[in-house]
């Protein structure tokens, strides 16, 4: 399943669908290059989860926690580089917890993922356009994607 947005808002837009969708326990998996919308997809899904306040990445350190519906769980791996630094942070401790977590740069432990997550792939399309490609892993994600697919008002691309 694939949308197309058109603009930082769009993408917002697509990320609060998404958050509304989700519950306790669930984990997003983000891949994307550099300025694909990670961040911004990520600050959606905050708003859907009834997060107030200023969402930004957690690329310094690492890891940061909000306070909404649900906790959102907000880890970026972008300045990690092993697999032994990503382990030390004790991000594991967050998946499947109470609470929601996103990895942000998810490529870097794709190896170590769970077995069933919600993967959503960003892809430069455009000066603001983005293609938003969800592959999730497991049968409740499915349930999501379609969900979120089916009422995100982006352009529908498959």
């Amino acid at each position: 399943m694939q949308l197309e947005t058109k603009s930082a808002a769009e993408t917002r837009r697509v990320g609060r669908r998404i958050g509304e969708a989700l519950g306790q326990g669930d984990l997003i998996a983000l891949f994307g290059e550099l300025g694909a919308g990670k961040t911004c997809l990520t600050q959606g899904i905050a708003t859907g989860l009834d997060i107030k306040g200023n969402v930004s990445s957690p690329s310094f350190v690492i890891i940061k926690e909000y306070r909404g519906r649900l906790p959102l769980y907000h880890i970026d791996f972008f300045r990690l580089q092993t697999v032994k630094e990503i382990e030390s942070t004790g991000y594991d401790e967050y998946i499947c917890g109470e609470g929601v977590t996103i990895i942000e740069w998810a490529e870097k432990i794709e190896d170590i993922l769970p077995e069933k997550y919600f993967r959503i792939e960003l892809i430069i399309s455009g000066k603001n356009k983005r293609r938003i490609l969800f592959k999730p892993v497991g049968e409740d994600y499915e349930r999501i994607a379609r969900e979120v697919y089916e009422n995100s008002g982006a352009g529908y691309l498959k």
